[in-house]
């Protein structure tokens, strides 16, 4: 195998671009073919299925391999979001990312509503967001495609798609173990070992990382908050009986056990003092966790279960049938304290459960010269739940919510002692605790079913133009029930439900679309390469289920929100001259019926999908990485995004609101340093800088429920020996140690009092590996 540097490698991570028909089987063989075909100037992918230059790919999509999710210090798809132009990821737990591309949310919990966001898992759409979040760990690249890709990456990828696809087991014996340890007495254990022969090979790797709170709980019956106690194990099994054939299965469990989240309390105050974003906060929870919310902790107790079966036929002479067969189960239940304070006021928990089945059979032809192209059809169903219990004190409830029930009492006094306390002190005991609980679900079960077509002529050596469609048809069922007994006090529920009286109200309905997508690709050089791209896509339409109260009891409440549709329309240029590889797109986004959703003013503490009507995105995206030395490579890259709801009337109070969780400009900046001392021990050092402008958390935007521009520095370097066979490397993230907020509003915000949740401080620690 011909050899490549450490610093070449970096320069193929950064820049690497997948191609439009992805393949996991394929994919894994890329960095291979590169390594064998290239030197450091030329960048080859496979992942159309034949060798390809990354700058004759037409689509905007960035990769990094696990060599550089490794050198960057990356170990989360939302660390990795700081390094790629137009993608931001906002982990406010396992259980809920919110995934954000060119400025576009998805993040939405309901069993009801469907993502914006494809996020596939070797070639598997795992969008559901409580069942999406993947551990990092043996992974082979992590590849972000932006736009409407329906043709290739189906329905879910409105605004465009996340693809992790894991190491895959190969001929021969290796294996590494490493491990770190670092501050909060953080330390993870991971590594992998493959043994195998041409025929038959295994591959078995696995992650555990776990870390102290670092937001201190002065509860005395809780944990400190964000503690990390996760564990995730992947078997992967490649049976290759000939040249022309390939099959892979590939079982993943992934786990965690996190301690709550610090939802804490802009307004009302705590013992150390007044209400502080960054402070330590006093989250007691519910006395009745245990009972009413599932767990006596704040915390997440989730697991998910995967299986993908891959199979891969060259059947004749330019044809290639690939089989992607996918079925995920997740279950997970998170108990959270709602009003971030010290009061029995607004004590949540979510349960939720799917499971998720697909099928997707791929015909691919190419001739080598003159035509390439795919078509075949996908089946996806899915069937999940939402179930929101709530408990509360109504004594506290009604004198924090409107003071009623001892005028003058505060909700949680200037000393940290919550009404509730308060009152009974008071009273001297007359007026105790009242407990209250509740509960309402949301359930989903859709079905699609679609045909795609992809192909690609090239009439000349300088021109290629593409032209694919997507026609699906699918089923949405959606159900919804609500257990809310009248107060003690007023006699309804102070929660504002209505109760279904063990009914289940359900509803149905079915939707077709086509979807799409024309691709033009001119060579100008052999170093310069312009595209132009239109498609469109489309986020499914929402059927939604909810109950009313009549005269003579409960009844169903249903209405249909149209599905979202997106036209994009894109021009760039990729290149790689010398030295200097780069990339340059411009893109123009037109939204129709852009579904949002917001607090329901009716029921305070929930939220609804609504239209906002039209919306609009445009910008820029550019990277570019300099081969300095041998021994250094430069990286750059930037986003702009200036998009939100069209600023009209019939917009309603949404109107000119800039997306949720979408900067105006977001960049980083860094260098690779990997110095060989000698011909066994080089050292190495990736220091980088990041930037994000201001985030609105909510729509409407407010200033309050918004994070300023944030910068931060990152580090990992170390030194590596005995030909790379064993490596330690110290590592710092938010250097600086910046407060930021990760996110504001929240399901407090619908009660009037907004809680906020600290983003990460400064993380360091020290990491060895060992392989062989």
């Amino acid at each position: 195998m011909k050899y490549i540097s450490p610093t070449s490698r970096s320069v193929i991570a950064t820049l690497l671009c997948c191609s439009a028909t992805f393949n996991p089987l394929y994919a894994q063989s890329a960095t291979d073919d590169i390594a064998e075909d290239t030197d450091s100037d030329v960048i080859i992918v496979t992942a159309q299925k034949i060798e390809q230059k990354s700058t004759d790919v037409p689509i905007t999509i960035s990769a990094n391999t696990g060599e550089r999710l490794k050198q960057l210090g990356v170990s989360d798809l939302d660390e990795l979001s700081n390094y790629v132009p137009g993608l931001n990821i906002q982990e406010q737990s396992a259980n809920n990312p919110g995934i954000v591309i060119r400025g576009i949310t998805s993040d939405s919990g309901s069993a009801q509503q469907a993502a914006r966001v494809t996020l596939y898992y070797n070639g598997v759409d795992i969008s559901r967001s409580r069942g999406s979040y993947q551990d990092l760990y043996d992974i082979d690249r992590v590849e972000v495609i932006k736009g409407p890709q329906a043709t290739l990456f189906g329905t879910a990828s409105a605004v465009g798609a996340i693809s992790i696809i894991s190491a895959r087991p190969e001929p021969g014996l290796s294996g590494e173990i490493s491990g770190s340890y670092g501050n909060f007495d953080a330390y993870t254990l991971g590594g992998h070992l493959n043994a195998g022969v041409d025929t038959v090979a295994v591959r078995v790797a696995g992650a555990y990382k776990r870390r102290d709170g670092y937001v201190t709980n002065l509860a005395p019956n809780q944990e400190d908050l964000y503690a990390q106690d996760q564990f995730g194990a992947r078997a992967s099994f490649r049976f290759t009986p000939s040249s022309d054939f390939t099959a892979d299965l590939i079982l993943t469990y992934d786990r965690q056990r996190n301690s709550g989240t610090p939802f804490i309390s802009g307004t009302l105050p705590t013992s150390a003092g007044p209400a502080d974003p960054f402070g330590a906060p006093d989250l007691r929870g519910s006395p009745f966790s245990a009972a009413v919310l599932g767990d006596a902790e704040l915390g997440l107790t989730r697991d998910v279960y995967d299986a993908n079966l891959t199979m891969s036929w060259d059947f004749a002479d330019d044809w290639n049938v690939t089989m992607v067969n996918g079925f995920r189960k997740f279950n997970s239940n998170e108990v959270f304290d709602a009003d971030g304070s010290a009061a029995y006021f607004l004590e949540f928990a979510e349960d939720a459960n799917g499971e998720q089945g697909s099928h997707e059979t791929r015909f691919t032809y190419n001739n080598g010269s003159t035509f390439r192209g795919s078509f075949g059809w996908n089946l996806f169903r899915e069937d999940s739940n939402q179930r929101v219990p709530f408990s509360t004190d109504e004594v506290t409830y009604f004198q924090c919510l409107a003071g009623i029930v001892v005028p003058g009492v505060p909700c949680v006094d200037a000393n940290g002692v919550p009404a509730g306390d308060a009152i009974s002190a008071l009273t001297g005991g007359a007026v105790g605790a009242v407990p209250y609980q509740a509960e309402f679900e949301n359930l989903g079960k859709n079905d699609s079913y679609s045909v795609f077509a992809d192909g690609t002529w090239i009439p000349t050596p300088s021109l290629e133009m593409t032209a694919g469609v997507r026609v699906l048809i699918e089923k949405r069922r959606s159900g919804y029930r609500a257990t809310a007994p009248g107060s003690f006090f007023t006699g309804s529920p102070p929660f504002p439900l209505t109760d279904t009286a063990g009914q289940t109200f359900r509803t149905e309905d079915s939707f077709s679309a086509v979807l799409p997508r024309f691709n033009i690709l001119y060579r100008f050089s052999d170093d310069i390469n312009g595209f132009a791209t239109v498609s469109k896509g489309r986020r499914s339409a929402t059927v939604n289920a909810g109950a009313t109260s009549t005269p003579t009891g409960p009844v169903g409440a249903f209405s249909d929100i149209a599905p979202e549709t997106v036209w994009n329309y894109e021009v760039g240029l990729k290149g790689a001259v010398g030295p200097v590889s780069g990339s340059l797109g411009v893109y123009y986004q037109a939204y129709d019926n852009f579904q949002v959703t917001v607090a329901d003013p009716a029921r305070p503490g929930t939220t609804t999908t609504l239209s906002a009507g039209s919306a609009t995105n445009f910008g820029v995206e550019a990277e570019i990485n300099v081969r300095a030395a041998d021994w250094l490579s430069l990286f750059a890259n930037i986003g702009y995004i200036d998009g939100g709801i069209d600023d009209k009337p019939g917009n309603g109070n949404l109107a000119g609101s800039q997306f949720r969780l979408q900067p105006e400009v977001q960049a980083a900046a860094g260098f690779t340093f990997d110095y060989p001392v000698n011909d066994s021990t080089r050292i190495f050092a990736t220091p980088s800088v990041t930037h994000r402008s201001r985030v609105f958390f909510e729509a409407p935007n407010s200033n309050l429920i918004s994070q300023p521009a944030v910068t931060l520095v990152n580090l990992r370097a170390g030194v590596s020996f005995a030909d790379e066979q064993f490596e330690i490397a110290g590592f710092a993230r938010n250097l600086t140690n910046k407060d930021y907020l990760l996110d504001a509003g929240n399901t407090g915000g619908g009660f009037g009092i907004p809680t906020f949740i600290p983003a990460e401080p400064r993380f360091y620690g020290i990491q060895a590996s060992a392989k062989f």
